[in-house]
């Protein structure tokens, strides 16, 4: 049985990815970024997106190759590689979109921290002691969610391409939810494009009167 819940979980946990791939590729054609009213979007793309437009250039590149060769010797396989190279082709394309229509958003009350893809910590403004910039590395390169050391001092990471170059220290202990799980940290850690214009964006806020 538990074999079996967990392939439903894989299996769910694949669904939800390939839905929200598509949508972002929606919203990206018809420009209509995952940016609610009143919020103020933060990009962290740039990092990434060299070596996401290098692997959409070599896949559809590939996916060319391949049903030119096959058309002409190696008919039968030619429908099955070009379906499954087409869908690897627009679920990268998905990957990007996913990273720039759905970026950080910074609101009255909170900060909501993204991953491109799935992931989402809310972290209240009021929580925030103070930014400053910081550099981390997460564990491999497909892990986007990480938690690094305990206690007091752990410190929730949200990197792009493993990295994160912004650090919130918090009040205190706190706990946020996260794909994992609430989790208890002192401070977050994130990646964004312009660390020092975020920096200042998030300190005028946190120094701003209460309305």
């Amino acid at each position: 049985m538990d074999v079996v819940r967990r392939a439903r979980r894989l299996a769910w946990a694949a669904l939800k990815l390939e839905i929200t791939l598509y949508l972002a590729l929606g919203r990206w054609i018809t420009r209509r970024p995952d940016v609610p009213a009143g919020t103020t979007p933060i990009g962290y793309s740039r990092l990434v997106a060299p070596m996401l437009w290098l692997w959409i250039f070599g896949s559809a590149t590939e996916v060319v190759v391949l049903d030119v060769l096959l058309s002409r010797w190696w008919t039968p396989l030619r429908i099955p590689l070009l379906v499954v190279g087409v869908w690897g082709l627009v679920w990268m394309l998905g990957l990007m979109a996913a990273y720039r229509t759905r970026p950080h958003l910074l609101g009255e009350t909170s900060l909501q921290v993204r991953d491109g893809i799935h992931a989402r910590v809310d972290v209240a403004l009021d929580r925030i002691a103070s930014v400053r910039s910081a550099d981390h590395d997460l564990p491999g390169l497909l892990k986007s969610v990480h938690v690094e050391g305990e206690g007091d001092d752990a410190v929730l990471l949200v990197g792009v391409s493993s990295r994160t170059n912004l650090e919130l220290v918090l009040t205190g202990p706190t706990t946020l939810e996260t794909p994992n799980g609430p989790t208890t940290v002192g401070r977050v850690g994130l990646w964004v494009d312009e660390p020092r214009d975020v920096a200042d964006a998030l300190r005028r806020r946190l120094s701003a009167p209460l309305r």
